[in-house]
């Protein structure tokens, strides 16, 4: 079977890591299946947004360890970790987390823009209880996320921490009862009912200017909205708002 099933509905692409019987561990074909993946979300003017969830109740267990020790490198080259955690899509994520997100597991959905999370979930980054580091984004982005203390807490001591947890601490934008899928499903058709170079706009700058000097801030910005602003899809925007219908995104 694939590692990697993709599944393509209405505006967005669903990823769906495919080795349940080994906790969704990633390989490097996963991470190549992903990547693909990927590009297919970018490259593809019907796709707006995209989630990466796992098979049979695990998102990701981390780095396929019988890989490991056989030297093989669950990245691509250029993107990183699962194909996403040095460098993603354009385009909006989304994770939907079940079971264990743990180690490369919770550093791919620290990767996504948005991550939704069933409440008997768990994440970790456990790497120091193995002499290891977190070295997919775990000590380089989650500082960003949840803040230095909190982060130092979760890669110092390496254990688990809740569902529950990652919602209260900002890991987690939405707990669900049911099925993270669904909930995630639900998220992704609002993102990619809006405009495509707006939502791609906006990712990128979010993800960018946290290291912008005041002075350059503005100037970087009005770079990268400048051509959405002057695009064919902010005037049907406008004029979808005017006449009370849905807008027809050419993503010009």
């Amino acid at each position: 079977m694939s590692e990697v099933l993709t599944d393509i509905q209405d505006g967005f692409i669903i990823v769906t890591i495919n080795r349940p019987d080994a906790k969704n561990a990633m390989t490097k074909a996963a991470a190549e299946g992903i990547r693909a993946a990927m590009e297919q979300l970018d490259n593809d003017n019907s796709l707006n947004a995209g989630i990466i969830t796992g098979a049979g109740g695990t998102f990701c267990s981390g780095m396929d360890l019988k890989g490991f020790l056989r030297g093989e490198t669950p990245a691509v080259k250029g993107y990183g970790f699962g194909g996403i955690t040095e460098k993603g899509p354009e385009k909006p994520i989304i994770a939907a987390v079940e079971g264990y997100a743990l180690a490369g597991g919770l550093e791919l959905a620290l990767a996504c823009d948005l991550c939704v999370a069933n409440s008997n979930a768990k994440f970790g980054i456990p790497e120091v209880k193995r002499s290891l580091v977190a070295a997919a984004g775990g000590v380089i982005k989650l500082q960003q996320l949840v803040g230095k203390r909190i982060a130092m807490e979760m890669a110092l001591t390496g254990d688990f921490f809740s569902a529950q947890r990652a919602y209260d601490v900002g890991f987690v934008n939405r707990l669900t009862d049911g099925p993270a899928l669904d909930a995630a499903i639900e998220l992704a058709a609002t993102v990619a009912a809006n405009g495509p170079l707006a939502l791609k706009a906006t990712k990128k700058i979010i993800n960018e200017s946290y290291d912008w000097t005041s002075e350059e801030a503005w100037k970087k910005q009005a770079e990268i909205t400048g051509p959405v602003f002057m695009s064919k899809d902010a005037q049907e925007g406008s004029r979808a708002f005017a006449e009370k219908r849905k807008p027809d995104w050419k993503g010009e």
